[in-house]
């Protein structure tokens, strides 16, 4: 794989809007992600009769707090399952509220106000990121090379599909958008203190040949790009990644 310095970026041929738009896709994903600070609200949706999962990025609950109605049928259930840290809502059908809310403490002394509406959608998922974690982890793990190495430090762990220190991972099912032959798809999001890192699928859906260049696919200040087959026949696929500093790749 090629790798290329923001100082040789060109002005993109594929366009950095359909990147966005294809980003933007991800926020319909069933798997709700969230950010708070210490003491801050959450909001969320739970599932109506079946599960929702709560789990903390690199923490874990230590306990809940919250208000009981006395009456067992008209009462939404918390289990705190205790290998993981995660806890699990549970609300019944006889449930008449329309929403719930509870405190929540964490084994790393954070607090936060969960707010969720009671909705009709299957078992759900809800991933809580405290920046302040994420940052310093991320910052330590971008801090050990200098950022266009960094930069190619993450291109190689997305392409070997690591987890990344300190980083914040997206998976996607975002729908592709189409450019040209050619249709883009994000597949993954990575997130750090300094970096945001795109793992994109390229299908080329023409009835030619499209041999890709790396300055396609980098928007302005992009820190590092790898495809990993550039000459994509008609029918054929391909996966590219992409390195900015955060804000940039159309992350924001």
């Amino acid at each position: 794989m090629a790798y290329r310095s923001a100082a040789h970026a060109r002005v993109l041929l594929l366009s950095a809007a359909a990147l966005l738009a294809v980003a933007a896709e991800a926020a319909h994903a069933a798997d709700q992600f969230k950010q708070a600070a210490d003491g801050a609200g959450i909001e969320c949706i739970v599932s109506a009769r079946e599960l929702t999962r709560f789990a903390l990025v690199d923490d874990q609950f230590a306990s809940v707090s919250k208000i009981s109605t006395g009456t067992p049928y008209n009462d939404f259930a918390v289990t705190n399952e205790p290998v993981r840290g995660d806890i699990y809502v549970s609300v019944p059908e006889t449930y008449a509220a329309r929403s719930i809310s509870f405190f929540t403490t964490t084994k790393k002394g954070f607090v936060y106000k969960v707010a969720c509406r009671v909705e009709q959608i299957p078992a759900t998922q809800v991933f809580i990121t405290n920046p302040a974690i994420a940052k310093n982890r991320a910052a330590d793990w971008e801090s050990q090379t200098p950022i266009e190495t960094s930069a190619v430090r993450l291109i190689q762990a997305m392409a070997n599909d690591r987890t990344v220190d300190g980083f914040e991972v997206r998976q996607s099912t975002a729908i592709p958008a189409r450019v040209g032959d050619l249709e883009v798809q994000l597949i993954a999001d990575y997130r750090g203190a300094s970096l945001t890192g795109k793992v994109v699928r390229i299908h080329n859906r023409g009835a030619k040949s499209v041999t890709l260049a790396e300055r396609d696919l980098a928007p302005r200040d992009t820190l590092a790009v790898s495809i990993a087959e550039p000459k994509l026949e008609p029918g054929a696929s391909t996966t590219a990644f992409v390195v900015g500093a955060s804000g940039e790749t159309g992350n924001d």
